[in-house]
């Protein structure tokens, strides 16, 4: 079984009914599920995943100290603490992970702020990272007696519509820059590293603008490829930019590279076109990520530098 499913099991089996028989008057302000930092969060934890972090237990979260006191949160963990420490083959660990605790009694505004910084506004949600966003939407809610934690998941589920452009924007320019432009002079100026440097930089703002495309969350970078492989546009994408990652850049190779990068930019702005996001009719992302950031709604967040958002 995976994490996850494990997880959520050992709530049914442990959790729930400690909670119903200890803690009844609590229950309507309570919520568990699974979801966060982990590879178990994604569905992609396999037997590598678990040398470390890796546990059966569950996130118990609990709304601010007007609701749920400083003494009920106390009883809360020592009751989760008192839970069987070993289930499925997996058991929980005596100390806490590193980057914090990702399972036990969590206040739900701390979490979220962790991830997000605090209050949501168009400039903020321009410097949280796509992963963070995606470990506070991922995984499962089991139950959520108080309906928080369910409403800010779902506030968070996807960039707004005129974030995702100016993101957008200045991923394009990105790639237009470093692939379209810099990865062919680098060749010619004998910098052959430099040219790798730039063809990465080319996949790294491809990928994340094929998960805006998608609107969806790039994951951490280990898994990117991984997620990038199960989207439901431009999911090729992903073995051809592995392809520029991962080969030299001599001679014919250099040639077919740049084949593959102009290949991946016409791929993006045909999709570009066939959403209505860019009014350009050319063959240079710069001038699509131009036209994209044109159409953002707000005077303010489309007035900003146009790599604002990357």
């Amino acid at each position: 079984m995976k994490g996850l499913e494990i997880s959520k099991a050992y709530f049914e089996e442990f959790g729930r009914p400690m909670l119903e028989r200890d803690f009844p008057e609590l229950m309507p302000y309570l919520a568990a599920g699974l979801f966060g930092s982990g590879s178990e969060c994604l569905g992609y934890d396999d037997e590598v995943s678990q040398d470390h972090d890796m546990d059966p237990g569950f996130m118990l979260l609990i709304p601010g100290e007007d609701v749920v006191d400083r003494k009920a949160e106390f009883a809360l963990e020592r009751a989760y603490s008192a839970l069987p420490k070993e289930f499925m083959g997996l058991k929980r660990p005596l100390l806490a992970p590193v980057g914090g605790a990702r399972r036990g009694v969590i206040r739900t505004a701390e979490f979220f702020r962790e991830k997000t910084g605090g209050g949501l506004t168009a400039e903020s949600w321009l410097r949280i990272p796509s992963f963070s966003l995606l470990e506070a939407t991922n995984g499962e809610v089991f139950f959520d007696g108080y309906g928080e934690v369910t409403a800010a998941r779902k506030h968070l589920e996807r960039y707004p519509e005129d974030v995702r452009r100016k993101k957008l924007a200045g991923n394009l320019l990105l790639m237009a820059q470093s692939g379209q432009y810099n990865y062919n002079r680098c060749l010619k100026h004998g910098e052959t590293g430099a040219a790798q440097l730039a063809a990465i930089g080319f996949a790294k703002s491809a990928m994340e603008t094929v998960f805006l495309l998608n609107e969806r969350y790039m994951p951490f970078y280990k898994w990117a490829f991984r997620a990038m492989r199960e989207l439901p546009k431009l999911s090729i994408e992903a073995e051809l930019l592995e392809y520029l990652i991962t080969t030299d850049n001599d001679g014919s190779m250099a040639e077919d590279k740049y084949q593959v990068i102009e290949g991946i930019a016409s791929d993006v702005i045909d999709e570009l076109m066939d959403q209505g996001l860019t009014k350009a009719v050319c063959g240079d992302l710069e001038k699509h990520a131009y036209s994209v950031n044109d159409g953002i709604a707000g005077g303010e967040l489309r007035n900003m530098h146009i790599l604002a958002g990357v």
